[in-house]
């Protein structure tokens, strides 16, 4: 007879976590999140502004281009849509120069366009996350 088949078999106890184990293990990753999630958002804001300072980049030499085919920039009534659409006034577009279309800023809302801008060249803008004039953080207006 085996040696093992003369002892008496013994009751198995289940294997598992207890309730303690488990809401030390909630804790702890309660506590990981409130560290890093912050920092984590952080980062993603600051994403979405260095992604709109690079599509305004894009505009910016798309306005350069039709600037040498033109002979001017857009005029404000114009706006951003001539370098996707042929404005009657302009003799010698060849584009579209946005081969895309108008890009829309991270936040949804579309890149402003002033002909006469902040520093004599045109300025293109984004509103920030708030989609008004100003702010701070998130709701910074973007500029080139």
């Amino acid at each position: 007879m085996p040696r093992f088949a003369t002892s008496a078999p013994k009751a198995r106890r289940a294997r598992g976590f207890t309730l303690i184990e488990l809401l030390v293990v909630l804790v702890i990753l309660t506590l990981l999140a409130g560290l890093v999630g912050p920092k984590v958002l952080d980062q993603l804001g600051g994403a979405k502004a260095k992604t709109a300072r690079v599509q305004i980049g894009e505009v910016e030499q798309s306005l350069d281009l039709f600037k040498l085919d033109v002979g001017r920039y857009p005029n404000d009534a114009e706006g951003l849509r001539a370098l996707v659409e042929r404005p009657a006034t302009a003799p010698g577009w060849s584009g579209p120069y946005l081969k895309k279309g108008l890009p829309v800023d991270p936040w949804g809302g579309a890149y402003q366009y002033k002909s006469q801008g902040r520093h004599g060249s045109p300025d293109v803008f984004s509103l920030g996350a708030d989609g008004k004039p100003g702010g701070d953080s998130d709701n910074a207006d973007i500029f080139n």
